[in-house]
């Protein structure tokens, strides 16, 4: 209504609510002239119902101190439950206590927790930052681009606080006051340089500055997805100098503390990410970050719960040691995790139908949001302060007996770990060494490619029985090699890694190849049209790059495996790979990946690359095999032992020798490796001659289909090639009979 005595000012509202007026409140204070009457009744209308498109719109671009209050309660609480729970487990489980001997200072007991806390907030951030753009963010919205702002803002946090606990981290163990004498340079230097820990800093550094730089200079799809994975493995190198680094069972426990540290980032830096994300965004949007978001959170809790149970089993060793200060702490993390899965399975049951609900009403979606996201973030800061002082606390197992320390055999000198019982057939069935990494990652595609299959067919779609077989065989396989005999005697006998080389590199690919596990995912997963890139999108992604084609070329993967097999066994890898737990994961790793691209090549289903012609494909695999051949019977013509201060160190009393060992591994190299060789053989002739029933059947349709026209016109260019051949003829004799008349005449 218009203002008596007020020319020119018509009518204009003085604030406007959300259908939930506690949840949006726009103050509009400016008047606005009856005629040009567009943006108060536009944001009336978003207001009062209006189009969803209108509501969004409104609900994005507001930018009130209430939506701000919003974005930094959840970070807020976060830090104030970590500060007390770290500040809490140390006084309690006594990390913090003045030591005896080589007290560092109060400065340095509380500061490297601290430290170690900030590190893994500020890692957590980056890594959920970075997940979330790639995999969950639009491209085409603003919530990418704010994403990467805080994944590039979190790696330059996670750079100085990485710094800043490796400095304290010395200061700890050196017991040196800073000063800025050549001493304290050249203490530090030698930290950083010759011992073990030190370099597990100086590398958790280097990873760390070469992914801030990535991720500040690079937008495009393939860096940021290489980014979010690169960022997950920048924690390797802090749990292998965690708190399990030192522990029995060394690889098993450093294997899973860092899946419980990869696991925890992805979890907790999501929920930071969305907390901070969230409040400005379009309602749609917001709904379609969290449900993304809350798959991610299932399967970070899994991990975190499962690699927790490994680690904690390792460092407590009985139920007796529960009650030691070491214990309760990890009560109080347990506890926190149940209640976390708990929150986790009411965020996905109920706030997510309510959001939704929300939407389609036009309604806000945030109030619903922003409590149970602080009440996790509370809880996930518990957690969190709880494991940065567990890492200070002393652990009730000792990692070493007196009677080790006192005559350690030269297995132990070696590898930390006493050699294995003498070798007996039914050993292959009693002796067993937990991987969590390559377990958890087994685990998880078992049951994502069942369940892929059991979404086809609940629409309908038949998928192969034998494909399905072929998988969960692959699957129990590779599970097998890698916590079996083979892996427990393969660090002590060479014998033994051979054997498991051949079956990571020639069996276990074929079985995953025979699967089609490309196949299933494009086939069950569904396609978004919003401009983020879902699983599927990344897989067709992957499929049309031009390394995959370069990849899937059979000549290619020929030179690259065999390649991989003088790369590494006759250059430092090797060293590396049996000698440290980071390189026989990747060893297994290139070894799967290396036999993937090879059988793939020659026999895959799947829509990677291009096809080479079938000649072709068998070429390529008699090279191989040839080449498989000479690589055996070098070994077993050897007389120079390879890695003889490791194998011909080892101090067996039983079995064979070591160069005898070796020999006899070039034999299984040679005749275990050809087995599977003669069944690719066998396949790439079977699928040729099923290429060619299915050419043979395929044109038999089109001639039923158009009448046999191909063939009449076969028989058509047939007929008009003879008439002109007869016409050829016909002219060649009239032009003899005229030379004939011709010669008559003269």
């Amino acid at each position: 209504m218009a203002l008596a005595g007020r020319p020119g000012l018509h009518r204009f509202p003085l604030w406007m609510t959300s259908p939930n007026a506690s949840d949006d409140l726009h103050l509009i204070i400016m008047p606005t002239p009856l005629d040009s009457g567009s943006t108060i009744e536009a944001a009336a209308t978003a207001g009062r119902g209006g189009s969803k498109a209108e509501r969004n719109r409104a609900s994005a671009d507001s930018w009130s101190l209430h939506t701000k209050r919003m974005i930094v309660l959840g970070p807020a609480i976060f830090l104030l439950a970590a500060l007390v729970a770290v500040i809490w487990g140390l006084a309690y489980g006594g990390g913090a206590t003045p030591l005896i001997v080589s007290d560092p200072g109060p400065i340095v007991m509380w500061g490297v927790p601290v430290a170690r806390l900030a590190l893994n907030l500020s890692a957590s951030v980056t890594i959920g930052a970075l997940v979330l753009a790639a995999w969950a963010a639009s491209r085409k919205q603003p919530e990418f681009e704010r994403a990467m702002t805080i994944a590039s803002s979190g790696a330059a946090a996670w750079v100085v606080s990485t710094a800043a606990a490796a400095f304290l981290t010395y200061l700890q163990i050196s017991n040196a006051a800073f000063s800025l004498d050549a001493a304290f340079g050249q203490g530090l230097l030698f930290f950083f340089t010759s011992l073990e820990l030190g370099q597990a800093w100086v590398l958790a550094l280097g990873m760390v500055l070469l992914l801030s730089v990535v991720v500040f200079a690079s937008r495009s799809p393939w860096m940021v997805g290489l980014s979010a994975a690169f960022s997950l493995f920048c924690l390797w190198p802090l749990g292998a100098q965690g708190h399990a680094a030192g522990a029995a069972n060394h690889e098993t426990v450093v294997g899973g503390i860092t899946l419980h540290y990869m696991g925890a980032a992805l979890w907790l830096g999501g929920l930071l990410v969305v907390a901070i994300l969230a409040p400005r965004m379009p309602d749609v949007r917001r709904l379609a970050v969290i449900e993304r978001y809350s798959s991610l959170a299932l399967v970070a809790f899994i991990v975190v719960a499962a690699s927790g149970v490994v680690a904690s089993v390792a460092n407590i060793g009985s139920f007796e040691e529960l009650a030691s200060p070491y214990g309760v702490i990890v009560i109080v993390k347990a506890v926190v995790l149940v209640v976390l899965g708990f929150v986790g399975w009411a965020q996905r049951r109920g706030l997510i139908n309510r959001m939704r609900a929300a939407v389609e009403q036009g309604a806000s979606t945030r109030k619903p949001m922003v409590w149970l996201i602080s009440l996790e973030l509370a809880f996930m800061g518990i957690a969190s302060g709880a494991a940065a002082a567990l890492g200070r606390t002393p652990s009730p197992v000792t990692e070493v007996t007196a009677d080790q320390l006192a005559a350690p055999t030269p297995a132990q000198l070696l590898t930390g770990e006493l050699l294995p019982p003498e070798f007996e057939p039914f050993r292959l069935l009693t002796e067993w060494r937990l991987d969590p990494m390559w377990t958890t990652l087994c685990l998880f595609g078992l049951f994502f490619y069942i369940a892929g299959v059991l979404r086809l067919r609940r629409r309908g779609d038949e998928w192969p029985l034998g494909r399905t077989i072929s998988f969960v065989l692959g699957i129990v396989i590779l599970l097998y090699l890698v916590n079996g005999s083979l892996i427990v005697y393969g660090k002590f006998v060479f014998s033994f890694h051979m054997t498991q080389h051949m079956f990571l590199t020639m069996l276990v690919p074929i079985m995953f190849v025979l699967s089609a596990p490309m196949t299933l995912l494009l086939r069950s997963v569904h396609a978004r049209h919003d401009g983020s890139l879902g699983t599927r999108e990344w897989a067709l992604k992957f499929v049309h790059s031009r390394w995959a084609k370069f990849f899937s070329h059979p000549i290619v993967s020929a030179v690259v495996f065999a390649g991989s097999l003088l790369v590494f066994y006759y250059t430092p890898l090797f060293r590396w790979a049996v000698t440290d737990h980071v390189g026989h994961m990747w060893m297994i790793a290139d070894f799967l990946i290396v036999g993937y691209l090879f059988a793939n090549a020659l026999i895959g289903i799947d829509p990677i690359g291009t096809r080479a012609p079938y000649p072709m494909r068998l070429i390529a695999l008699v090279l191989v095999m040839t080449f498989h051949a000479f690589f055996g019977l070098s070994i077993m013509s050897g007389t120079g032992l390879l890695l003889a201060d490791w194998y011909g160190a080892m101090g067996r009393p039983w079995g064979a020798d070591a160069i005898t060992d070796q020999q006899i591994g070039g034999a299984i190299a040679w005749g275990v490796g050809e087995v599977p060789t003669v069944l690719l053989a066998m396949l790439v002739a079977y699928s040729w001659s099923r290429s060619d029933d299915r050419e043979a059947k395929r044109r038999d349709r089109k001639a039923d289909r158009d009448g046999d026209a191909e063939l009449e016109a076969y028989n058509a260019q047939l007929k008009v090639m003879a008439d002109r051949t007869e016409a050829l003829e016909k002219r060649k004799q009239e032009r003899l009979q005229r030379e004939q008349q011709q010669e008559s005449t003269k």
